[in-house]
């Protein structure tokens, strides 16, 4: 990873503390989603071919799901904004013709955006990118880590829908390399009427078995040259963007810079199934008051801590009888920490009765980008696996994306500024039946 200048290292310390402050975004006017920015017919993903079936995947990953009103609801998103898109750059082996693709997840279609190369590693590569717009329009100067939470989210749901299978999942690769891989213009060079689209992860889903050198995913696109620019999308003005969606901007597009990208494999928790990510849904906070079973909390638990072994770590807080703060080797403090964490949660009291909250957290606050980067992608994408596994689980569940002040390691008695929550994910488990009637007494009327 390059150094960061001294100058980007303090905008970007001073941005992750102004992200956790306690200040108040400004209201702005709700900010409608854009059109679709990518023209031409668009492919089923269905297709003729076979190997990686890209109908199924994105349909339990990142598609509208049916009778759904085009609402997206596969995947976790902060505020319902769902800034995530998908790009696909599609070998031999799947269900579309190789070549580069835009997904339009509302209509279920693959947009052509260009040829493959002659030597494109077998399977496809989904490249993940965020606009920013309407998150920095609801969150303000609290988006840009939303963003990375949310891109999390999206790659966990398509590893997620893919596997079993050979599954790799790459959240450090360079943002620049995974730009002139799908054919999108670098962050300087989108016009001003259309919205940017930052590349922050990638997912390979290869479509034979056996080694595949790792520099073969992304090596043979870089060389293509772009061939279907985005169309001008109305509301997007000529004039320069707000401070804050400039500085977000900003920030995620240097937050992106790296260098060789590692490509980790992605593995579904065992109960997870398709159904499963058909009927995944985050609950309302006035039913996540009910604890869940021990036992099955702490199969979550370590979920969420073996999802990204370079995330940050995990934690569970109980209250009822044994209140405290686990984790999987044990008791971390004890204590009901969940008043605390509703406190830190953006004064969201429901989190203070919560059934039972995860919570990651390190990144500290000089963290370098590439911590801060892969503490919250590696962190959305963790609590992702985990709540899918506990849909399967029958646990019901809620992410909590925003923490203010949330130092849990001073909390704890370390030393300030070490140890932040940077996500959380509430848990509760089923409502106890209600217990049956008592019989009527003989000789009296039976009323409902």
């Amino acid at each position: 990873m390059t150094h960061a200048p001294p100058a980007a290292s303090g905008l970007l310390s001073r941005a992750l503390a102004d992200a956790r402050s306690p200040r108040v975004p400004r209201t702005v006017p709700y900010l409608p989603e854009r059109a679709f920015p990518w023209d031409g017919p668009g492919l089923h993903p269905a297709g003729a071919g076979g190997g990686v079936d890209l109908d199924r995947v994105l349909r339990l990953s990142l598609a509208a799901p049916r009778n759904s009103g085009g609402r997206l609801r596969p995947a976790a998103s902060a505020g319902g904004l769902h800034p995530v898109r998908a790009h696909l750059l599609v070998g031999p082996g799947c269900s579309l013709p190789p070549g580069r693709y835009a997904y339009d997840p509302r209509a279920h279609r693959a947009h052509p955006r260009g040829r493959a190369p002659a030597d494109a590693p077998p399977g496809v590569v989904v490249v993940l990118t965020v606009t920013a717009a309407r998150t920095v329009a609801h969150y303000g100067h609290r988006a840009w880590p939303l963003l990375l939470l949310d891109a999390g989210h999206a790659a966990a749901a398509v590893a997620l829908a893919a596997a079993p299978g050979d599954v790799r999942v790459s959240l450090d690769v360079d943002g620049e390399e995974l730009a002139a891989a799908a054919g999108l213009p670098c962050a300087a060079e989108w016009k001003r009427r259309i919205e940017p689209e930052l590349p922050l992860a990638a997912v390979w889903l290869p479509s034979v078995k056996g080694p595949i050198p790792s520099t073969a995913r992304l090596t043979a696109w870089t060389a293509l040259p772009s061939t279907v620019a985005p169309l001008p999308q109305p509301g997007v003005g000529n004039n320069a963007p707000p401070r804050e969606l400039a500085a977000a901007r900003h920030l995620l597009t240097y937050l992106a810079a790296g260098t060789d990208p590692t490509w980790h494999p992605a593995a579904r928790p065992a109960p997870v199934t398709d159904e499963t990510l058909r009927t995944r849904r985050s609950a309302p906070p006035s039913d996540l008051a009910h604890p869940p079973a021990p036992d099955l909390l702490a199969r979550v638990l370590a979920t969420a801590e073996g999802a990204r072994p370079d995330g940050p770590d995990w934690a569970a807080a109980v209250g009822g009888d044994a209140p405290g703060l686990f984790t999987t080797a044990g008791l971390l403090a004890s204590g009901d920490a969940r008043p605390t964490l509703a406190h830190w949660a953006a004064g969201q009291r429901w989190i203070g009765t919560a059934g039972a909250v995860l919570v990651a957290h390190g990144c500290p606050a000089d963290a370098p980008p590439s911590l801060i980067r892969g503490s919250h992608l590696a962190a959305g994408y963790a609590a992702g696996v985990a709540q899918a596994h506990a849909t399967a689980l029958g646990l019901r569940s809620r992410p909590i994306g925003s923490w203010l002040q949330a130092d849990l390691g001073a909390a704890l008695g370390d030393a300030p500024g070490h140890d932040w929550i940077v996500h959380g994910l509430a848990l509760a488990g089923p409502a106890d039946p209600p217990l049956p009637a008592p019989p009527p007494l003989p000789g009296k009327e039976e009323r409902p």
